[in-house]
């Protein structure tokens, strides 16, 4: 079981602001260059993880290897609705190619016709690829969801096997907010992680998700957050 990370706004360090940081490179128009761009600024600021592409994950690998960031992608982005068998193929590519890290994407359309054991499934079925290799992160869309769908959403993710539950893809009409991830973190069990995407942007929206639950932020916005939180400790 991973240990979860002990996070606290007055004594956080830059090193634990740092690893809670997934550098996302998700947009669709992203060239190779700029996922070497990301790459390189994840190694620099020693963020948790990147988080790219599919077709990036072997560049991604090749470039961090030996570096303390991991590399990570995505399982039925951005909509959720491949089939299970799809996500399966899609943890297993990317697992070859090297990812320790897959955010997948739950089936949001079954969820909200209370198909709770078609969504537990299919989570369960990418978890069970990943064993042993890979973490895996469920995103539930919270933008599409109610609070009773999102928590059941967060008990099966639970139930399934999968380390976090995650708030949004960065694509939907709607991202991370703090009522959504306090209520994250009350529907699961202190061994799961949560995590905030989707419009976190400032050093000071980092430091809110994190007091409202999340271990783990994904970000665009890397180097102006760890920027800002750097020029602050300098006082």
């Amino acid at each position: 079981m991973q240990q979860i990370p002990v996070l606290n706004r007055q004594t956080l360090t830059y090193e634990q602001l740092a690893k809670t940081i997934d550098h996302s490179l998700l947009r669709p128009e992203l060239t190779e260059a700029d996922v070497v761009a990301g790459c390189e600024l994840a190694e620099r600021y020693h963020v948790a993880s990147v988080c790219v592409k599919p077709c990036h994950v072997a560049l991604a690998v090749r470039l961090l290897q030996g570096s303390d960031v991991a590399v990570g992608t995505v399982i039925g982005f951005p909509h959720g609705a491949h089939t299970t068998a799809t996500k399966v193929f899609e943890a297993a590519d990317a697992l070859a190619g090297g990812a320790v890290e897959l955010d997948m994407v739950i089936n949001i359309g079954e969820l909200r016709a209370g198909h709770h054991d078609a969504v537990l499934n299919d989570i369960k079925a990418v978890v069970d690829a990943a064993r042993g290799k890979a973490i895996v992160k469920v995103i539930l869309e919270n933008a599409y969801l109610t609070d009773e769908q999102k928590a059941a959403a967060c008990r099966l993710a639970e139930s399934a096997g999968a380390d976090f539950v995650k708030t949004s893809t960065g694509f939907a009409p709607g991202g991370a907010t703090l009522a959504d991830l306090r209520l994250m973190r009350a529907s699961v069990s202190p061994h799961i992680q949560v995590k905030a995407a989707g419009g976190v942007r400032t050093l000071d929206a980092a430091l809110d998700a994190i007091d409202a639950g999340a271990t783990r932020i994904g970000a665009t916005a890397t180097a102006a957050i760890l920027d800002e939180f750097q020029k602050r400790l300098r006082g």
